[in-house]
Order: C-alpha cells, then structure tokens, then sequence
C-alpha cells in the first residue's frame, strides 16, 4: 500500500526547486531531477511526473505560492483518486 509521508517527501523534494509562484504544471518540469520522466513510488504504486499531472489536472488549484500547498494538494487529489 502507498504511504502518504513517503509520497509527501518524495513531491517536496521534487518540486521545491521550482521558481515559485507557478501557474502551470509546465513550471514545475524544470525542477524535477528527470525532467517529466521524473517517477514517484510508495509500495506497489508508481508513476512519473507526466503521469501524475495527467491524473490531477482537474484537482490542482493553479497558480501555487509554494511547495507546500502544491503537495497538500497533490496528496489530496491522490486520496480523491484511491491512489493513497
């Protein structure tokens, strides 16, 4: 099973280098370390960065100040979705 923390540090780490404020998920690809191609995984569930934004465009509130509420709401969608 995914674990929340896990899949929380994980998108920190990946997006905190991001010239924030962004307004589009096309903003946050810079920061990621392998571009979209960038892959999350907690227990049996993975995805890249493409298939992430893929999955929560309709539950990201674009533009975001900061890392932490893009995460808050990357969990949230994920949780919205049964991934988590």
């Amino acid at each position: 099973m995914a674990d929340e923390a896990e899949f929380r540090q994980q998108f920190h780490d990946a997006f905190e280098g991001a010239d924030y404020p962004v307004s589009s998920p096309m903003d946050l690809v810079p920061a990621l370390p392998n571009g979209p191609g960038t892959r999350f995984e907690s227990g049996d569930t993975s995805f890249t960065a493409m298939e992430l934004a893929t999955k929560m465009n309709d539950t990201q509130d674009f533009p975001y100040d900061d890392v932490n509420a893009l995460v808050d709401d990357l969990i949230e969608g994920l949780k919205q979705k049964d991934m988590l």
